[in-house]
């Protein structure tokens, strides 16, 4: 065959890749065959039934292409690779701030490049696209929600779903569950209400819109002292949600309550902030929630992934959902009602003075920010954070990065205070990988990666794939965290790495810096 035949046979099968819409039972149960959604599936596990890399043999792993971004604006700490990719019909969809690229997941070939024009809001970061047919949806940091073409980038719509004026800023993936696309908002300044919105993916259109702060007179509404202090509450959204398709359950973290270190003009638990509640998705109205930290006065959001899987817990096979919180503590509950089932540290904690017949912690008030300073573990930037967990169900074992850290809490205002009306000065920041089991809230093991670190992935390989402080990529024994194979990229990880199978092929992707690397074994 002449080359000019094969480059255009080669254009018409791109072509028929491309006209394949995402297939919404990949959503359901991670296949290998793509990486569909943020955290893979919907059950946020993170976790990959692929092992033709295994424990045996990623030492050969080699790096089979790597894609650098181009074009994305002025370099900054929020124009690094903190989004997860998308991996669909061999097409990886990956974001920057107002940029989305489309990436051939076979070579690294850019295929096409979407950039938004300039807009305000806080540039932190972006989380990535989510996906429904043939289009993708994003947020860009003023928060408008804009949908592309997949095919080509091209812009569809965009609509707003927050007021930039209002200091909203919006960084995460949005969640597609069948004809809704909900989405979460973040900021922390103005004290404004936050909240989950789902939109129509063909118009986007609002659906409905669950506020976390309830109204006068509504339930939960007696855990703020006035409507004042409710309209003002935060409770930001900040990272995507799961679901359960059987229980036909949206589970989502919250942000915490504002003014963020003074708590004395909003005394009471302040529901429903820093709370993993359980929503229906075609109504919006909440089903259950658990509160983790009531009355947060240490900007301990809860919008950690809450995890899905099911396992025994006392003898008992249960439907579980478990969350490793930027308080210090791990939770296990009940998904089907949200029933209390543990609560374990899972770092050195100075905050609290045991747990309630809830399973809730109890602050110590000894440990509230003031005017001289209070030493505090964790830190304001919490035991962990954004960075996404995994949970092994070959092992039983739940995967968190970790950081044992201190902050000493001033308060600068009280009473109707406004913003943080606070500061706090962190002591030491050191990151681990920690395996903790759930059943009991042990750690198994610990990994020290140096940093805070990054976002997590386990394989049926026997495979923790990690990243630490020095520009690495690791991959760690799931039995017992023991390093082996590292990789050195062009800058550090943040969001978790993905895997998918083509042709026969295991890759292993990740974002470093402003790169995406690929690696696979050498002759597969």
């Amino acid at each position: 065959m002449s080359p000019r035949k094969l480059a255009c046979l080669l254009a018409i099968l791109q072509m028929a890749v491309w006209s394949q819409e995402l297939n919404p039972s990949m959503l359901k149960h991670l296949t290998g065959a793509g990486w569909p959604t943020y955290n893979g599936d919907y059950s946020g596990r993170r976790h990959s039934p692929l092992k033709q890399i295994d424990a045996k043999n990623v030492g050969s792993l080699t790096n089979t292409w790597t894609y650098k971004a181009t074009d994305y604006g002025t370099p900054s700490f929020g124009n690094i690779l903190k989004a997860t990719p998308l991996m669909v019909n061999g097409v990886l969809y990956v974001t920057m701030p107002e940029n989305v690229w489309a990436v051939d997941g076979r070579s690294g070939r850019e295929l096409w490049h979407y950039k938004s024009p300039p807009t305000p809001g806080f540039h932190i970061g972006h989380r990535g696209v989510a996906m429904w047919g043939d289009w993708l949806y994003f947020e860009t940091p003023n928060c408008d929600l804009v949908s592309l073409n997949a095919k080509d980038g091209k812009e569809r719509w965009r609509k707003p779903i927050a007021d930039p004026k209002l200091e909203y800023f919006c960084t995460m993936s949005p969640l597609v569950i069948g004809n809704h696309i909900v989405a979460g908002v973040g900021g922390d300044s103005l004290d404004q209400p936050g909240y989950l919105q789902s939109r129509d993916p063909e118009t986007g259109s609002l659906q409905w819109q669950w506020n976390t702060e309830p109204k006068s007179g509504e339930p939960g509404s007696e855990s703020w002292p006035d409507a004042d202090s409710m309209g003002h509450g935060g409770g930001m959204t900040w990272i995507t949600g799961t679901y359960d398709p059987d229980l036909n359950l949206l589970y989502w973290g919250t942000g915490n309550p504002n003014p963020v270190h003074a708590g004395a003009g909003r005394k009471g638990a302040n529901l429903w902030t820093c709370s993993i509640v359980a929503l229906n998705p075609d109504t919006g109205k909440m089903a259950w929630y658990y509160q983790v930290s009531p009355h947060d006065t240490h900007d301990w959001d809860a919008v950690q992934t809450p995890v899905l899987f099911d396992g025994e817990f006392n003898g008992k096979k249960r439907k579980l959902i478990a969350q490793a919180s930027r308080n210090g503590y791990f939770f296990l509950l009940d998904r089907t009602n949200g029933e209390h089932l543990l609560t374990k540290p899972f770092i050195d904690i100075n905050w609290s003075l045991g747990l309630n017949p809830n399973g809730q912690p109890i602050p110590d008030p000894k440990k509230e920010p003031s005017r001289d300073g209070t030493l505090v573990a964790p830190s304001s930037n919490g035991a962990t954070n954004w960075f996404a967990p995994t949970y092994s169900p070959e092992t039983g074992l739940f995967y968190v990065t970790a950081s044992q850290n201190y902050s000493v809490f001033y308060l600068t205002a009280e009473g109707k205070a406004e913003g943080f009306a606070g500061r706090d000065d962190f002591l030491t920041f050191s990151g681990t990988v920690k395996a903790i089991d759930y059943q009991t809230g042990k750690i198994r093991w610990s990994h020290d990666i140096g940093g805070m670190g990054a976002g997590l992935l386990s394989t049926a390989g026997g495979l923790v794939f990690a990243g630490d402080s020095s520009k690495h990529i690791l991959a760690m024994d799931a039995r017992d965290g023991s390093t082996l194979w590292h990789a050195t990229m062009g800058g550090n990880q943040m969001n978790g790495a993905i895997t998918y199978e083509l042709d026969g092929k295991q890759y292993v992707v990740v974002g470093g810096g402003d790169s995406l690397y690929a690696y696979s074994l050498p002759g597969k």
